[in-house]
């Protein structure tokens, strides 16, 4: 029998950190490709990206700065592309829409509802702020909804999906999100094999616990049968124990500086460290690492060569 391949996912920045938190945190269009193409060197088959203004660090939704970065990282590697549509909770839809539906790229991630999604309580922790807009962000999220209604699902499955073969990382943060994941397949929207994230750890979702890992993966296991990968990320110092335990239950792992910005008890100094410390538990299991040709095949994408970029 073929051992089992793990796909290694990579969110190399994402929108929850701010610059004061880590100097290693890449927020130029020139760090982000340079630490995409060194996650993907170090084994990561999908790349899960975010963009940031390049004056200051700040989340951004515009494509141009998308565009200085994705074509650089396509060039230089075979990684599976992924490109958020969850982008920051302050930001619109069609904001959050703007860099996928000009990429069109092979995945997407989908945030599947909507939620709060506390980042305020990191404003406990004192620290000197590089920039005005950090705190101000943090606190906003005391008062702001994660908005993903389902008119919402609708239009990125409509537009991203049937408009331009993209296929979607589902982003689950609690149990509620799978049964509504299901009632897109009922009616047809989304087909298997589901590429389904368990995201745990963010206040306002599911709590990074075993238990509730277990819980995800029957309720999973329940709604689509042998119709779906599964997938782990899990918040700051859950991100390493949380997605061995996935790997060991038979799921895919998800790391990046997005979800923590640490490699054992040190701030990583790559998004790289982060790829070879999994792998190193992968390997310790005897588990495989998926290529980018090998996780295409797993979720059925539709190839680096019909992107737009």
């Amino acid at each position: 029998m073929a051992p089992r391949k793990v796909i290694i996912t990579c969110a190399v920045t994402g929108s929850v950190h701010t610059p004061s938190m880590s100097p290693h945190l890449p927020v130029t269009p020139d760090q982000i490709a340079a630490e995409a193409i060194a996650a993907a060197e170090a084994g990561a088959s999908i790349l899960h990206l975010h963009a940031r203004d390049p004056k200051d660090g700040r989340p951004t939704a515009d494509p141009d700065v998308f565009m200085q970065f994705l074509p650089r990282i396509k060039q230089a590697t075979d990684a599976v592309i992924n490109i958020t549509t969850g982008g920051s909770s302050l930001m619109t839809l069609d904001q959050r829409l703007a860099a996928p539906l000009r990429a069109e790229p092979e995945m997407c991630s989908l945030n599947m509802g909507s939620m709060n999604f506390a980042l305020f309580p990191m404003l406990d922790r004192p620290r000197e702020w590089q920039h005005e807009w950090e705190p101000k962000l943090l606190e906003a999220t005391r008062d702001t909804i994660f908005k993903n209604t389902f008119a919402d699902m609708e239009t990125v499955l409509e537009r991203l999906g049937k408009g331009c073969g993209t296929r979607f990382e589902f982003e689950c943060y609690d149990v509620g999100h799978l049964y509504s994941l299901a009632h897109f397949r009922d009616r047809g929207l989304v087909s298997g094999p589901l590429f389904i994230q368990f995201v745990f750890g963010i206040l306002g979702g599911i709590g990074a616990d075993p238990d509730n890992l277990v819980h995800m993966k029957r309720i999973a296991d329940k709604l689509f049968g042998d119709s779906y990968q599964f997938s782990v990320l899990a918040a700051g110092r859950h991100q390493m124990p949380m997605i061995s335990i996935a790997a060991a239950m038979g799921g895919n792992v998800r790391v990046g500086l997005e979800d923590s910005l640490y490699d054992g008890r040190q701030l990583a100094k790559s998004n790289a460290d982060q790829v070879r410390r999994i792998r190193g538990v992968l390997d310790g299991l005897s588990l495989e690492v998926a290529t980018p040709a090998e996780a295409r095949a797993m979720l059925a994408l539709k190839g680096g060569d019909r992107v737009a970029f």
